[in-house]
């Protein structure tokens, strides 16, 4: 299994809660439509970043297959034009 985790900050003036509810309602619903993703979730963050996307996938290969996914590329389109920036890590268990 791999652990995939994203950090998102938000564009000055951009409403944090606004843009983490945003990317919750396109990315979490991926679960059960894009093979091998297992789990995903996304929440507002209290220190640090701004906002976070944790995801469980089968293996290297799904997550892989899941970054290129046309409904993968299709839900970020609807809030990476509101983000500052982000950091990724990914790790096997």
């Amino acid at each position: 299994m791999v652990k995939h985790i994203v950090l998102f900050n938000v564009k000055a003036g951009e409403d944090k809660s606004a843009v983490a509810k945003i990317a919750a309602s396109v990315l979490e619903p991926l679960v059960g439509q894009i093979p091998g993703l297992l789990h995903a979730e996304v929440r507002e963050t209290f220190s640090g970043m701004d906002f976070a996307l944790y995801t469980e996938l089968e293996s290297k290969e799904a997550m892989a297959a899941y970054a290129v996914h046309p409904l993968h590329e299709e839900a970020k389109t609807h809030f990476f034009h509101l983000l500052a920036s982000r950091v990724a890590a990914d790790y096997e268990v």
